[in-house]
């Protein structure tokens, strides 16, 4: 499964191979050079100083002149890793940034129920930084530490053969060590995932509810909550952090022991004339070179646990499959009547307590119908399953004698407008706000949109009229300017079916009026659901249905229901007391 996943990730290395060749060829060439060094620095100290001065001479200008050569060649091979190494793990984090976020808007209403928005930012952001820091760093610095060391171990077993297996003999019992503790690491880097994801659900919960925490002056509370979190959070980098430093403690301390043990067995060595004193001095002089990238194989591994960790998070939400998709070769829907029927119709949330069972229901196209009822008894569900944002359990949906789970979504819910109690509007201007409805308008059929909706007189009393920015969720507007902003949106789709859940419930008298006398020029010659809690709006619905727990109780006219002194009669007095 690791080796599926690995080669998984290895695959967005693809679009970009030819960076990716480039940046291991100078990845490579910087290698080699830093043992090329050494080894002639050893040449001009042992062989070059023994010559002729005159020949000396020459040949230090041109062994200094060569390494001056090769110096700059490191250069620039440490600017090229660096510099395009980065640009290459930035556009593959731009890829996954893009893949994860396309994916987010595929899930369905069922998968966001259920999840909080500061961890899936948490996967968009901290997650794919230490992705594309491994995608960069890792094979390069792999690439480097392996040549450097290899290199570096054949130019000691040139030198001195036996004091070569002294430096080595460490290696095998730290690749053990690393391995194991490796393995702790991920998990507590896992962990570490997990708990930042918290921490910025709960900043983003506060911060999207800021108003309502200075209204109930709950600010410590909120400061509180927050510090659990954080503290949480510090309890799991602790765990890490314990890790990682018995990690490095080890493994520094083995590479030191590498030196320790190469200048004692030289100096033994050198006591029975087994090695040099040159030797030995050129030897430890070397011995950094071999040291180095054992240091360095330390941090790929660190950073690939890290790396990998959070790509198995980017797996896991990668593999969360839509509960609702287009099905092959679904249909797109062309020219809509708005004829709505549900036969024998069941659904439940997650498979709990039924909210509908064995529901029939026809809705001529044209017909504006209200539907009224206790809170939970599901008149916003029954709406919300005609745009399929949820699928019925059993039976079938049909528009036009077509079941929706035949027809492309998209294409469905082009043909749908809705008109919510809590809108949501961008921090963004009211022309692009409203043109959100239909992304290809005109600005003049932004403005006529505006005007049906009776939103254009308080448009243009803002400072900057249509290109007036609303700020987060259209803070800078009144509830009754909100909705008809929204109900603006609708009218510039123009849609022949339509939904408003409780559109008017929260506005004052005054803008409920100016909402409402909106709202029935939209709904006019088309196909209408309306779910209201004030009763008083639907006086003048054709078709008023009366929802309880156990279905579909009463149908008729505003008149004929309360003549019929049943459920709605009651909600209707109720409503009066």
């Amino acid at each position: 499964m690791k080796k599926e996943k690995l080669r998984q990730l290895a695959a967005y290395y693809r679009p970009h191979i030819r960076l990716f060749l480039a940046d291991m060829f100078f990845a490579v060439l910087g290698a080699c050079v830093t043992i090329v060094i050494p080894l002639l620095i050893r040449y001009l100290a042992y062989d070059v100083v023994s010559w002729a001065p005159a020949a000396a001479v020459k040949a230090l200008i041109k062994i200094v002149a060569l390494l001056l050569l090769l110096l700059l060649v490191e250069m620039y091979c440490g600017y090229f890793i660096t510099y395009y190494g980065h640009i290459m793990g930035a556009r593959i984090e731009y890829r996954m940034r893009n893949e994860i976020f396309t994916h987010y808007q595929k899930l369905s209403f069922s998968f966001f129920d259920n999840q909080k928005v500061g961890q899936l930012m948490s996967r968009v952001t901290n997650d794919l930084f230490d992705i594309s820091e491994l995608l960069h760093h890792g094979p390069e610095e792999l690439v480097i530490s392996v040549i450097k060391l290899l290199g570096s171990l054949a130019v000691l077993l040139v030198i001195n053969w036996q004091l070569a297996l002294v430096a080595f003999v460490p290696i095998p019992f730290m690749i053990a060590f690393a391995v194991i503790y490796n393995r702790k690491m991920k998990t507590a880097f896992v962990s570490n995932r997990a708990r930042i994801g918290e921490i910025n659900a709960t900043m983003e919960d506060s911060l999207s509810g800021i108003r309502a925490v200075k209204s109930f002056a709950n600010e410590d509370m909120e400061i509180k909550k927050f510090r659990t979190g954080n503290n949480r959070f510090i309890e799991s980098k602790k765990t890490s952090y314990r890790f990682m430093a018995t990690y490095h403690t080890i493994l520094n301390a083995l590479t030191t022991f590498i030196t320790v043990a190469v200048a004692g067995a030289g100096a033994a060595f050198s006591l029975i004339h087994v090695v040099d004193i040159e030797d030995l001095l050129i030897f430890l002089l070397y011995i950094g070179n071999f040291t180095e990238p054992i240091k360095k194989l330390v941090f790929v591994t660190e950073s690939f646990q890290n790396g990998f960790a959070g790509y198995e998070r980017f797996i896991e939400m990668m593999e969360i499959a839509p509960d609702i998709a287009d099905r092959p070769g679904a249909k797109t829907l062309a020219r809509v009547k708005g004829d709505i029927c549900f036969k024998d119709v069941s659904f439940s949330y997650s498979g709990g307590e039924p909210i509908f069972e064995h529901l029939d229901l026809t809705v001529p196209a044209g017909d504006y119908v209200a539907l009224v009822g206790p809170s939970g008894v599901g008149k916003t569900t029954l709406c919300s399953l005609i745009p399929r944002f949820y699928d019925v359990a059993g039976g079938r949906i049909e528009i036009d004698g077509t079941d929706i789970r035949a027809l492309a979504i998209k294409s469905l819910r082009g043909k749908i407008g809705i008109v919510q109690q809590d809108v949501y509007l961008f921090a963004d201007t009211v022309m692009n706000n409203i043109r959100y409805g239909r992304p290809d308008a005109s600005d003049a059929d932004v403005i006529e949109a505006a005007k049906r909706a009776d939103a254009h007189a308080f448009i243009m009393a803002m400072p900057d009229g249509y290109e007036t920015n609303i700020g987060q969720r259209g803070t800078r507007l009144s509830g009754g300017q909100k909705q008809r902003l929204s109900i603006a949106r609708v009218f510039l789709k123009n849609p022949p079916i339509l939904i408003f859940d409780e559109a008017t419930s929260a506005l004052d008298s005054e803008s409920e009026r100016v909402v409402r006398e909106s709202l029935e020029g939209l709904a006019e010659n088309r196909t209408t659901f309306v779910i209201a809690h004030r009763l008083s709006t639907i006086h003048n619905a054709k078709r008023i249905l009366v929802l309880t727990q156990d279905g579909l109780a009463e149908e008729g006219t505003h008149a004929a229901l309360l003549e019929k002194g049943g459920v709605y009669a009651a909600l209707y007095k109720a409503a009066l007391i």
